[in-house]
């Protein structure tokens, strides 16, 4: 399943006196991701270097990344390996530096571009997107009360509830698996008289563990 930061985030990292400022930001085009890089810019235009990297679309189809004068390889591609390690897509990092009048080296770079980026995502968070479908279940008055209990206690939120003179309609989310097995149980709980169906699907994004598990 596809993963993105759960908001926009930064967090600050000094490296013998140079300050690494990344920024973190939930993109879904190039063009906003570019956008957000120029923000940044606009806002530190003091900083010696403003480093980025990006992944976007499906799988993190669209990726980028630019050393900003650093040493070739030492800033974008660290940066970007984070993002690779970190499954998330649709995010554009941007690394400002601040330099503090100590070399650090190309392995020292490598490091603490990579470290500003994977905490920046820590503070920020990452989501799962979930792809879950729409299910509608109809059934008699009588027959509400007992549905809607058995449904407020599923491992599914119950989404919506309409009621009209002839029935009670229930809307619930399903993971694809539940759907079948879902369908048997309110048959078996109505009788067969309800009628059960899928109207469509949904993207519903869940909090997972930032460092990727």
């Amino acid at each position: 399943m596809e993963r993105s930061i759960a908001r926009d985030g930064s967090y600050e990292l000094e490296v013998r006196k140079s300050r690494f400022i990344c920024t973190v930001c939930r993109v879904a085009s190039e063009d906003a991701a570019r956008s957000a890089i120029a923000s940044i810019r606009k806002s530190h235009w003091d900083a010696n270097h403003h480093c980025t990297a990006w992944q976007i679309d499906a799988g993190g189809r669209l990726q980028r990344s630019n050393d900003d004068g650093e040493p070739a390889g030492a800033a974008g591609v660290p940066m970007l390996e984070v993002l690779n390690r970190r499954n998330v897509t649709d995010v554009v990092a941007i690394v400002t530096r601040y330099f503090g009048g100590i070399k650090l080296g190309k392995g020292g770079l490598i490091r603490a571009y990579g470290a500003a980026v994977s905490q920046a995502i820590e503070q920020a968070g990452i989501v799962e997107r979930r792809p879950l479908r729409i299910v509608a279940v109809t059934v008699s008055h009588p027959e509400s009360g007992r549905l809607e209990h058995i449904f407020q206690n599923l491992d599914a939120p119950l989404q919506h509830v309409a009621y009209n003179a002839a029935s009670v309609t229930f809307t619930l989310h399903l993971k694809p698996d539940q759907v079948s097995l879902f369908g048997a149980m309110v048959a078996e709980q109505t009788s067969g008289q309800a009628e059960t169906g899928e109207t469509g699907s949904v993207i519903v994004e869940a909090p997972v563990d930032a460092r990727g598990r």
